[in-house]
């Protein structure tokens, strides 16, 4: 299992609920952030071992930040979220190297802790 997970989304109220939905996962949030440059820094500072990234970020696109944190050297696993649940998010997601896309209404379900176990 990966234990500590890094919320990127621009709603401070969505990153609370991610924050509490993967606490009672079993998983350990210890940094939030914004925005892409946000989240760079907070990787810099602690090598997480999940992320999860909102798709639109005010400082650009979260399929750009996803592809760019799988290349980090200890490849931390990536789950991509929006609001907008069309199939093409899906494919992109998986395309940029995540490990999955997760429409925010269902955070709650079965599917985040899939792809953030790996099973």
């Amino acid at each position: 299992m990966h234990s500590t997970v890094l919320v990127v989304d621009d709603d401070a109220s969505f990153r609370r609920l991610a924050a509490r939905t993967l606490a009672s996962y079993g998983y350990a949030v210890i940094a939030e952030a914004g925005t892409i440059a946000e989240a760079l820094a907070r990787m810099d500072e602690v090598p997480h071992e999940a992320v999860l990234v909102d798709v639109g970020l005010p400082d650009g696109d979260g399929f750009t930040l996803a592809r760019r944190l799988v290349e980090l050297p200890w490849s931390p696993r990536v789950v991509v979220v929006s609001s907008n649940s069309d199939g093409a998010q899906h494919s992109l997601a998986r395309r940029v190297g995540a490990a999955g896309f997760v429409p925010k209404e269902d955070l709650p379900g079965g599917a985040l802790r899939r792809l953030l176990s790996g099973a």
